[in-house]
């Protein structure tokens, strides 16, 4: 059973959340908990809520324990750039970027265990797939083969 939580326009590069991010791939959630509540860098106090909230989401809407959750996947990728001049020499004025970020988290159960309801919606679902909906296989197209062009032959007086 995955768990699935996003934070979306962090007011924070994507390049400074992922030196965060990589840090906790992987973990258990109790060890990335701690490990973020130490880390100095400010997209850590985010991503820790970020964590907190998807480890309540596994609890309370799937019934999950937090202590058998790990972060299955975790991405940082960039949302909208705010642009804002400055002025600069000789009247000429220079872009600023402020960039901001979307963070995806995924948990994973460690000992794979689904909720019944769940586990008993996703069977019924394989099973309800009907033999025709399966998508049909297509002859490869053959290739066109063309012959090489000949070069012209200059007459002798050219040469």
């Amino acid at each position: 059973m995955d768990v699935h939580a996003s934070l979306r326009f962090l007011r924070m590069s994507p390049r400074k959340v992922r030196l965060v991010i990589n840090t906790v791939r992987g973990l258990s959630v109790r060890a990335a908990e701690t490990r973020l509540s130490f880390l100095e860098k400010g997209a850590s106090e985010p991503v820790l809520k970020l964590l907190r909230s998807a480890m309540a989401n596994a609890e309370h809407n799937f019934h999950l324990d937090k202590e058998s959750l790990f972060v299955k996947s975790i991405t940082a990728d960039g949302g909208p750039t705010i642009k804002r001049s400055r002025p600069r020499a000789f009247g000429r004025s220079a872009v600023i970027r402020k960039r901001t970020t979307h963070i995806m988290l995924v948990l994973g159960s460690k000992d794979g265990s689904a909720p019944a309801a769940s586990a008993a919606k996703t069977e019924s679902n394989v099973d309800s797939t009907p033999a025709s909906a399966a998508p049909k296989k297509r002859a490869p197209a053959a290739k066109k083969t063309t012959a090489p062009k000949k070069a012209a032959a200059k007459p002798a007086s050219e040469a």
